[in-house]
């Protein structure tokens, strides 16, 4: 599949007009429903695509359109230590999240343009939701087509990956395009660290991908937007639908998308959702600190340790023996980690001299610095 010669602008026939989300509306309803985020918050976007979902009008066809700062998004069953470099995600200010619906790890920024499509199950057909979106490229003069499992390709280079969540009578179809992303930080962030991780979850696959404004420099959010509506709404023989906008004040108002949205932010969806798994870390510590190697297994479920045992050649084993014992039971964050240490602190000062280590407290800070960048 070759590239086109020449890049199009998008025509502006079929395009929609907008107006602010109302519950209401003294016209007469459209046939589609149309919906633009002019949020860029990952968990009011994903909370508000949940709640559509659980209950939006699947009598209407609705077209949900939405972009995030920069933020990773696992899939239901994924686990995130093995997904992403979550230390990389700190330093970078990047959001985690975790979705409803299955399928692999994606990376979003400004420069994505997420869809989402809700239909009744009768009416779900993902080979017509592509087309939507393979015409809507057309439009720029890109010829895209269908691949794999649910990727949208141009040349060869995936542009679109797209994911489905089915709880009849409900349907849902949701994926992302690639415009501008920062492929820099898209490949540093989705590759863990090499570690001794064995896990049950699902290792995502590793694509080509390409952005689509280095095919057509005349595609951006805004453009493309324009073209998805058009396609959707002109398929749907309504070529006059207008886009509602959302924004998160509509929070307050509904009180089942402000609970969708508090479970979205919440720890124990974000990380309680991963399978269980061993993360084994092994350092050394030189001189002056006492550790000399240390070997780490951590066995952890639903984002908590479950055990831990510690291998190390330090002369200090009763120091080895209760960071093992403080941290069991401990969430397995960086948080996590402080609250072990610090309780190992305690119980070794309590021991007093019995330990031999006059900078506990240097040894044991210098220890949390090395645990919590290698989660």
């Amino acid at each position: 599949l070759g590239l086109p010669r020449v890049c199009l602008r998008l025509s502006t026939r079929g395009a929609t007009a907008s107006r602010s989300f109302s519950t209401s509306t003294t016209a007469a309803p459209s046939k589609v429903r149309v919906l633009v985020s002019k949020s860029h918050n990952p968990f009011f976007n994903l909370a508000t695509e949940e709640w559509l979902f659980r209950n939006g009008d699947i009598s209407r066809p609705t077209l949900f359109l939405w972009r995030n700062e920069p933020t990773v998004v696992i899939g239901r069953c994924q686990n995130p230590w093995k997904e992403c470099d979550l230390n990389k995600m700190r330093d970078k200010s990047v959001h985690l999240t975790r979705r409803y619906s299955g399928g692999g790890t994606v990376f979003h920024d400004l420069g994505n343009t997420n869809f989402t499509f809700l239909t009744s199950l009768a009416n779900h057909d993902k080979e017509r939701n592509s087309k939507i979106i393979i015409d809507a490229l057309s439009t720029f003069g890109l010829s895209a087509e269908t691949s794999g499992r649910n990727d949208i390709t141009i040349d060869g280079f995936k542009v679109s990956g797209a994911a489905y969540k089915l709880a009849p009578p409900r349907a849902l179809h949701h994926g992302t395009l690639l415009i501008n992303v920062d492929m820099s930080v898209l490949a540093g962030l989705l590759n863990p660290n090499k570690l001794k991780l064995q896990s049950k979850g699902i290792a995502s696959v590793a694509s080509r991908v390409k952005n689509l404004s280095t095919l057509c420099p005349a595609i951006n959010h805004e453009s493309l937007s324009k073209a998805i509506i058009a396609s959707f709404c002109n398929y749907y023989g309504e070529p006059g639908a207008e886009a509602e906008e959302l924004d998160p004040s509509y929070l307050s108002s509904v009180e089942q998308l402000e609970k969708v949205y508090q479970e979205m932010k919440n720890d124990s969806w974000r990380f309680g959702m991963s399978p269980d798994f061993t993360h084994n870390l092994e350092g050394r510590f030189e001189s002056p600190s006492p550790w000399g190697t240390i070997d780490i297994h951590i066995q952890s479920s639903k984002g908590q340790i479950d055990a831990a045992q510690v291998y190390s050649d330090s002369l200090h084993p009763d120091l080895i023996e209760l960071l093992m014992q403080n941290l069991s039971g401990l969430p397995y964050s960086p948080a996590g980690v402080d609250e072990a240490l610090a309780k190992t602190g305690r119980a070794a000062a309590a021991m007093g001299d019995r330990l031999g280590l006059p900078d506990l407290s240097r040894d044991l800070q210098e220890l949390g610095r090395w645990l919590k960048a290698s989660l």
